[in-house]
C-alpha cells in the first residue's frame, strides 16, 4: 500500500509542476494580450472577453487567474511598475544611474506621465475604489517617494526632501492626470512642461 502511495506521489509531482508551468504560461499570455489590446485599441478594449479571445484562452481562465477586470489591471500595473523600477535602479541614464540628480528627477516624472498616458483611465478607475490613503501606503508610491527623496537630497542637500518628493508626486495621481487630460484638455507635453516648471521653481528650504 505504501508502494502504491509513493507511486502516486511520484506521478503526481510532475503533474503538479506541469500545472504550475501551464498556469504561468497562461498568465504571461493573458498579460501580453492585454498589453497589445491596449496598445492597438485603447483601454476601452480591455474587457475580459476581448482579452480571452486575444490570448486564445477561455474567458473562464482569465477570471480564474485574475478574478475580475480590476485584478487584471492590477497585474498589468505590477508588470509595468517592475519595469519602471528596474529602469530607475539599473537602467540607462537619465532615468537610471549615471546622470545628475535633477536630470534623473525630470526623467522619472516624464516616464510616469508616459505611463499615465497609456493606463491613466484604468488606474483612475482603480483609485476610485480605494480608501483615501491607500495610494500613499502602496508599494509603488512608497518606492517612488523614496527614490525622489534620495535624488532631491543629492541635488539640494538643504531642502525638505520628504515634503518636496510628495509635492512632485501629487500631480501624478491617475485621477488628477485624467482630469487634466480629459476635462481640461491638457496635452502630455504641456503636463511635462508644467512638471519641469514646478521642479525648477521649488527653492531649497533652509532651516534656522
Amino acid at each position: 500500500m505504501s508502494t502504491s502511495a509513493s507511486a502516486g506521489e511520484r506521478t503526481g509531482a510532475p503533474t503538479s509542476r506541469a500545472e504550475r508551468a501551464d498556469a504561468a504560461r497562461n498568465r504571461t499570455r493573458i498579460l501580453t494580450a492585454a498589453e497589445e489590446l491596449v496598445a492597438l485599441k485603447g483601454v476601452g478594449a480591455l474587457t475580459m472577453n476581448e482579452v480571452a479571445a486575444a490570448a486564445s484562452v477561455g474567458v473562464g481562465t482569465v477570471y480564474r487567474r485574475f478574478g475580475d477586470q480590476g485584478g487584471l489591471v492590477e497585474a498589468m500595473m505590477d508588470e509595468r511598475e517592475h519595469r519602471l523600477q528596474d529602469a530607475m535602479t539599473s537602467g540607462r541614464p537619465p532615468l537610471g544611474p549615471g546622470a545628475p540628480a535633477v536630470e534623473r528627477i525630470r526623467a522619472f516624472l516624464h516616464a510616469y506621465v508616459d505611463l499615465l498616458e497609456t493606463y491613466g483611465s484604468l488606474m483612475a478607475a482603480a483609485e476610485a475604489t480605494m480608501s483615501p490613503d491607500r495610494r500613499y501606503r502602496s508599494g509603488p508610491y512608497t518606492a517612488h517617494r523614496q527614490h525622489l527623496i534620495a535624488l532631491i537630497r543629492q541635488a539640494r542637500p538643504d531642502a525638505d526632501a520628504p515634503y518636496l518628493a510628495q509635492a512632485l508626486l501629487e500631480p501624478l495621481s491617475a485621477s488628477h492626470y485624467t482630469h487634466q487630460r480629459e476635462r481640461q484638455g491638457m496635452s502630455p507635453e504641456r503636463i511635462k512642461a508644467g512638471l519641469d516648471d514646478l521642479m525648477a521653481g521649488l527653492p531649497p528650504v533652509r532651516f534656522a
